[in-house]
């Protein structure tokens, strides 16, 4: 933490600028992809991939945001895609914001409790825009993505070793309750 510390000193000593999302990214609209062929571009929706096409609809990093569904489940893709209406995308001015900040920014944000609907979940535009920012300059982001993104990292090696123990301590009760649960029948004589 020391070096965004530093990094914060020296490029941020009066504090930081905050931006409303429509001012640093447009928010686009998902389409039908039923008239598109197969293909190995995945095509996301609120709840995430739902097939393969031969086509994308944009191929800069972004930030998926769910429109109607699952409003809590964002998702920052850096690959060629496509999106269905359900989610939009977001085209980042990345002189200002970097797509994996700005997903973790809204992913802090809590998305879900700017619902406006009363059946299915949703989100629009227009509510979307104005959320506030923190927008530091570039190399602070680039710092705190680095952070953030090794405690993921460590997070999912550390869930990868308990979900093992957990299986091996599993097959270890089962050996043991089969062991200790089996008896040799007395025969009569």
């Amino acid at each position: 933490m020391s070096k965004l510390q530093d990094l914060i000193r020296e490029l941020c000593p009066d504090g930081v600028e905050y931006k409303k999302l429509g001012e640093i990214a447009v928010i686009k609209n998902g389409r039908d992809y039923k008239h598109l062929s197969k293909g190995n571009i995945p095509v996301y929706g609120s709840g995430g991939i739902m097939t393969y096409v031969n086509e994308y609809v944009y191929n800069k990093p972004t930030v998926l945001i769910p429109r109607k569904g699952s409003l809590g489940n964002l998702f920052y893709v850096d690959t060629p895609f496509w999106n269905v209406d359900t989610v939009f995308y977001t085209e980042i001015d990345i002189n200002q914001i970097t797509a994996k900040y700005l997903y973790y920014v809204l992913a802090n944000e809590h998305l879900e409790k700017l619902n406006k609907a009363g059946g299915v979940p949703s989100l629009t535009q227009s509510i979307l825009n104005k959320i506030e920012i923190a927008v530091p300059p570039l190399p602070v982001q680039e710092e705190i993505v680095y952070i953030l993104d090794r405690i993921t990292e460590l997070q999912a090696e550390l869930q990868a070793e308990l979900q093992a123990e957990l299986q091996a301590r599993q097959e270890q009760y089962e050996y043991y309750r089969n062991k200790l649960l089996s008896f040799q029948k007395i025969t009569e004589v």
